[in-house]
């Protein structure tokens, strides 16, 4: 009697479809079931991409907190953190003095992202006159009342 040997490389994985090119592939058999995506460079890309982009709607507050603690820790101290025109007027170095480099950073990044969902939310009702502020529109015409026949 003979000892069927199976090699392991490719009898044990079955082909699928690419989830990016739907092109059939064999999966990498030391990821086996789990790959979801063929070896080609662009669908890899793709693949990259998604798998970040969910990630990062998963954590949002990740980068901002990321970019927050390697800004404080750089030596020598960063210059204030750059915000939107109308924040400018804010004294960021009071800020900076009293709260700390990471207070005040984190007071720019809160207010940048305030004044954005603001904008967003202007944007959203914007008017629809196409007249000048405070006229009264025109009549259609006079129109006459009629005494009632009695």
């Amino acid at each position: 009697m003979g000892v069927v040997i199976r090699s392991i490389t490719m009898s044990n994985t079955r082909k699928r479809p690419c989830c990016i090119c739907r092109q059939w592939f064999r999966p990498d058999p030391r990821v086996g079931a789990r790959q979801r995506a063929c070896r080609k460079p662009e669908c890899q890309t793709v693949r990259r991409r998604r798998t970040q982009a969910r990630w990062r709607s998963a954590n949002p507050a990740y980068a901002a907190a990321y970019r927050i603690d390697r800004r404080n820790t750089e030596k020598p101290p960063p210059e204030l953190l750059r915000v939107p025109a109308p924040l400018t007027q804010v004294p960021w170095d009071l800020a900076k003095d009293e709260f700390g480099a990471r207070g005040a950073d984190f007071l720019g990044v809160v207010s940048t992202l305030l004044l954005r969902s603001a904008k967003d939310q202007f944007q959203a009702y914007r008017g629809e006159q196409t007249g000048v502020p405070g006229t009264v529109p025109a009549s259609a015409g006079k129109r006459q009342m009629r005494s009632p026949p009695y």
